[in-house]
């Protein structure tokens, strides 16, 4: 088994580090305050302290086989920076605006390995779009709507951030690249409002974020959006404060905290339409579970899936800065496998074991 080590251990980040212990890697977690379901598990060894400078210090902790960066935002870029002057193999599930392929040239200085933006989405949005692309050709329309939200409206925003609620609002500042007409333009986030009924839930509204990234270079298509999904009026309040001066963001960071005895749920639905009109769709939905919460386990499951098909298979990357949509196929097929028996609901072109 691998010796890994995971840099920070949030609610997403102490899900993983946990099924990888599960699976009988070794794994050291670092982090300042850790999620208290870290703190005593089998096989996990905590190092307190600044994961920033145990970067900078990594090769003191002997040898091993992968870093996963699961550092939020602008602390996670950091980390990426420092790790990529070094020959490891890096998972990063940081989602910085800061994305690691704007530094590919050093880290193949350095040897370094990075696989990026390995979550839902992006991540395996990425993969099912070039899935689709792969059967399809170049494509007419693609598109993603996805959300972590709780089952129905409550009262306030209507929402809880399942993860940094700090990178949730980057997600509704910044401006939401897309394509159109076969061009890359920026379009204003949570602009092209629009209802959507999902499954078993009702209406929902949806907007437009900069969830593309990779796949805006990687995948040729007319028209390319993604959109993140929240209850109705979640959104009209945020533009409201934001219009009349009142948005404060240490109060959203309160009043967007996770709350585990609220129930939730994470929906995607990736939509690809081809030149001739042919079609692929997916749509995935996930209500937690005993192990995790929603978005934890459906980003958490790709983020692994992606680790372990590294694991079975050193070679898989060659030095350089790496999108999800770049592994190969069966790596896609291993995720959905893995995401199914773990009692994620998904419907669409599922490869099966047998």
């Amino acid at each position: 088994m691998a010796v890994i080590h995971c840099l920070g251990a949030g609610l997403v980040g102490s899900y993983v580090a946990r099924k990888l212990a599960d699976r009988g890697h070794e794994v050291h977690v670092h982090d300042f305050n850790p999620q208290r379901e870290v703190v005593g598990y089998r096989r996990i060894v905590l190092h307190h302290g600044d994961a920033i400078e145990h970067c900078e210090q990594m090769h003191e902790f002997g040898e091993f086989d992968i870093v996963v960066n699961m550092l939020p935002g602008d602390i996670g870029h950091a980390a990426i920076e420092t790790l990529n002057e070094s020959p490891y193999r890096i998972v990063d599930l940081s989602f910085s605006r800061f994305t690691p392929d704007r530094n590919s040239g050093k880290a193949v200085d350095y040897g370094a390995t990075i696989l990026w933006d390995v979550g839902i989405a992006p991540g395996l949005s990425n993969m099912l779009l070039a899935r689709a692309y792969q059967a399809m050709g170049p494509l007419l329309k693609a598109e993603v709507r996805v959300g972590g939200n709780p089952t129905g409206p409550t009262d306030g925003w209507n929402y809880m951030a399942p993860f940094s609620p700090k990178d949730v609002i980057a997600e509704y500042t910044r401006p939401a690249r897309v394509i159109r007409d076969s061009v890359q333009i920026t379009l204003p986030a949570l602009s092209e409002r629009h209802i959507i009924e999902v499954p078993e839930k009702g209406e929902m509204e949806a907007f437009l974020t900069d969830g593309l990234r990779s796949v805006l270079n990687s995948i040729p298509a007319v028209e390319m959006s993604e959109y993140t999904v929240r209850w109705p009026g979640h959104i009209q309040r945020f533009i409201d404060e934001r219009s009349d001066g009142t948005l404060d963001e240490d109060r959203l960071v309160s009043e967007w905290a996770y709350d585990h005895k609220t129930p939730e749920f994470t929906w995607m639905e990736v939509r690809a339409e081809s030149h001739d009109r042919t079609s692929m769709a997916w749509r995935l939905q996930d209500h937690g579970g005993d192990d995790g919460h929603s978005m934890a386990r459906c980003t958490g499951l790709v983020t692994m899936g992606c680790i372990e098909q590294w694991l079975d298979n050193p070679d898989l990357l060659p030095p350089g800065v790496h999108a999800p949509e770049a592994l190969p196929g069966r790596a896609l097929d291993s995720i959905l496998v893995t995401m199914a028996e773990e009692r994620v609901e998904i419907e669409g072109p599922v490869i099966t074991r047998s």
